[in-house]
């Protein structure tokens, strides 16, 4: 009887070794467990955005494009290239009238996107803002992004820790507007509190690439004895960055910094050239308003879209490093989907 117990478990030790050893090698095979998810309807998301050329939001295209492939539904990507409130209504109306099964906007304007948010809730239609959330009485569902006033506290604190005292010149795209606004709120709030002598002047550029970096220029070379120039936004940042480097203003002692990982803007950061910018991970501001309207829509409206801070990064000359030697989907620098995503560019 001993020996028959024995055998008995022993077979059951070498059919559980056989299992295991199956599993493993299906994850060594690059096999996927089967998927959560049953036959749904082919759902369609629209996202609207306020500056649709802008080379920011590659990697959020990117995002996009790999949340639809793993639910299975389908975006369409419209509203203005030029920040143009008007076109992005004109959009998300069309979206409401055609009947999409959801709606992602960046809500850039405080008020001028409430009453269609409403009737597109009103029609069950899904609604989430990304990338930025102004207007207080937008009833949308959650917010996908940076935390912008947090985000520009931040930034504040990391100027005041480069420049001890002087003038320091602070350039942002589109004044007013809700997507950037709040970062030179933030900015201004904490140098103000920090107490120091700094002097802070803050400049609009423009929504035109060649000319934010006309206005740059221009700025520097009316004021040459400014201690730091700064951005909010990425076109300004890269501008910044070109200046600095055309008049080595670094080795004169300027600082300089902002956002967004547009490549010259990296590159000028492991030169030496900006003290630091700031990665917001724009790939997860458009995968994750696929994943929660998805979601909302697979549930029946039990899964609630939820607020999402999507963080903030410095990316300085210690850590610039990963960023400039890999090419990937995530930040924008290759189309390729891989795993591991560890190839040169």
């Amino acid at each position: 009887m001993r020996e028959q117990f024995d055998r008995a478990r022993l077979l059951r030790r070498a059919g559980g070794a056989a299992a295991a050893a199956a599993v493993l090698a299906g994850r060594a095979s690059g096999a996927s467990p089967e998927s959560f998810l049953r036959s749904h309807p082919r759902w369609r998301f629209v996202f609207v955005n306020h500056a649709t050329t802008n080379p920011f939001f590659v990697p959020t295209r990117y995002g996009i494009e790999d949340a639809c492939s793993l639910f299975g539904v389908d975006f369409e990507w419209t509203g203005s290239k030029r920040s143009d409130v008007r076109e992005m209504v004109s959009a998300m109306r069309r979206a409401v009238r055609d009947g999409a099964d959801g709606i992602a906007v960046s809500i850039i304007d405080p008020v001028a996107f409430n009453t269609l948010t409403a009737t597109a809730l009103a029609r069950r239609i899904p609604v989430v803002s990304y990338n930025a959330d102004g207007g207080r009485g937008n009833l949308r569902h959650a917010y996908v992004g940076q935390d912008l006033y947090q985000s520009g506290l931040k930034f504040g604190s990391r100027i005041v820790e480069l420049v001890p005292a002087g003038d320091v010149f602070l350039f942002i795209a589109t004044p007013g507007q809700l997507n950037i606004q709040p970062r030179v709120d933030g900015a201004l709030d904490a140098v103000r509190d920090s107490g120091k002598p700094i002097h802070v002047h803050v400049v609009a550029t423009g929504a035109d690439v060649v000319g934010e970096r006309k206005k740059v220029e221009a700025t520097y070379l009316a004021h040459r004895h400014l201690r730091g120039m700064f951005a909010v936004d990425g076109g300004s940042t890269q501008a910044v960055a070109d200046v600095m480097r055309r008049h080595s203003l670094h080795r004169k002692g300027v600082r300089a910094g902002g956002y967004d990982l547009l490549p010259g803007t990296l590159e000028s950061v492991a030169a030496g050239r900006l003290d630091f910018t700031i990665d917001q991970q724009p790939y997860l501001q458009g995968l994750l308003p696929i994943q929660q309207l998805f979601l909302y829509r697979y549930s029946g409206g039990l899964v609630s879209p939820a607020d999402t801070n999507t963080g903030l990064k410095f990316v300085t000359r210690r850590n610039v490093g990963r960023y400039l030697t890999t090419s990937s989907r995530y930040e924008g620098s290759s189309a390729a989907r891989k795993y591991p995503v560890s190839s040169p560019r």
